[in-house]
């Protein structure tokens, strides 16, 4: 994106206001041809969609707040558990949509927001439909008159039409503005003189103060909870648990009492059998080759990189009865800056609280178990 506005700013006319202008002219020169009839008979449409869609916005935004909680009882009533064994890859989908409904209020709301207002709208719209052929507002737009007055009249309609997707441009610049306030392409669309009429005259004083305060906040919660869902794909795919994995961790833990001795004593397993696979990240900075492997690989060969070792942990974990969840973010790197990565937290029923692990950093030497200050070293992604 910073490319593209130092290629913009090398043009002398501003391009998003040549694009507001093209669209007003556009829309005349549609009108013209239209002629008086034709362009009333869509600006008619233009202006029953714009009421369909605020209608629709606020009918489904209701539904959302009224119908979510609901939503959630019947799936928790529902009881779903991902089945202990092989998966299609469609099925995983379902799995982790249905769970990330379940489990995260946003996709929730958004869900079914996304379902009332497209129906909703569907509705409005038809209904507008049958009635303006009912009434005959809706007529053939190949008999309109052509004369010069028509089409002079089409024009001026076609204009105000052009001025109505001109401002809906400008509301989504608008928004994007208000997300990234700090890229060199936001500068470029507020050096355009057109937009920031548009902007400062009409969507602020309607919403702009509300949009730009909420919508960053916003923005940053749908992150962060969309990081989750990501997250909540391991669960899913390494739901099945195979025989000799779950047979060693039962193994390993037997001689231990209480949830933190058990979680710590597979910690102390996967850090010091499993060897990190330096040959996968050459393999991946160089090829950009990702060697995607599973948890029973990364048994059976004892090699991966922390993802694997996390995943690796996790079903272990899992097999005797702990709850667990791999986590991606970023670690430090020893070198002042920070790199992608992977690692765990387990919950403790003893002290009912999630504690973090990293069985990586631990085959590398220290105590990555629950230490003091484990989340300056880890910037976990949500």
């Amino acid at each position: 994106m910073a490319n593209s506005a130092w290629l913009l700013e090398q043009v002398s006319v501003n391009l998003v206001s040549l694009v507001l202008v093209c669209i007003v002219i556009a829309s005349v020169i549609q009108g013209a041809v239209r002629g008086a009839s034709g362009s009333a008979q869509r600006f008619m449409q233009f202006a029953a969609e714009g009421v369909a869609t605020v209608v629709s916005v606020v009918v489904a935004w209701k539904l959302a707040d009224t119908l979510s909680p609901q939503l959630q009882s019947w799936l928790v009533a529902k009881r779903i558990v991902i089945p202990n064994e092989e998966i299609g890859f469609f099925q995983q989908m379902l799995y982790t949509f249905v769970t990330g409904v379940r489990d995260f209020p946003l996709l929730r709301v958004g869900t079914v927001f996304a379902i009332a207002y497209l129906a909703c709208k569907t509705i409005l719209v038809r209904l507008w439909l049958f009635i303006a052929l009912r009434t005959g507002l809706l007529g053939s737009i190949g008999s309109a008159s052509r004369s010069w007055m028509s089409s002079g009249v089409g024009g001026a309609i076609g204009s105000l039409i052009g001025c109505g997707r001109a401002l809906l441009l400008i509301a989504c610049l608008f928004v994007y503005t208000a997300l990234y306030p700090e890229t060199p392409f936001t500068n470029y669309v507020k050096s355009s003189g057109l937009y920031m009429q548009g902007a400062t005259q009409v969507i602020e004083p309607v919403g702009g103060e509300l949009l730009a305060s909420r919508l960053p906040v916003f923005a940053k919660a749908v992150g962060d909870e969309f990081n989750h869902i990501l997250q909540r794909k391991y669960e899913v795919i390494d739901a099945r648990i195979p025989s000799d994995i779950a047979e060693a961790a039962k193994q390993i833990a037997a001689p231990h009492a209480g949830d933190e001795a058990k979680a710590k004593a597979l910690y102390q397993w996967v850090g010091s059998r499993v060897q990190y696979d330096y040959d996968k990240v050459q393999l991946y900075e160089e090829k950009r080759i990702w060697k995607e492997q599973s948890p029973e690989e990364t048994f059976a060969t004892r090699k991966g990189v922390c993802i694997d070792y996390s995943r690796l942990y996790a079903v272990m974990a899992r097999s005797v009865g702990l709850d667990v969840k791999v986590v991606t973010g970023l670690g430090y790197d020893g070198q002042g800056g920070y790199g992608p990565h992977a690692w765990n937290e387990v919950y403790l029923a003893d002290s009912k609280e999630w504690v973090p692990l990293d069985s990586t950093w631990m085959s590398s030497g220290g105590n990555w178990f629950d230490p003091p200050g484990f989340d300056k070293t880890h910037i976990r992604d949500a």
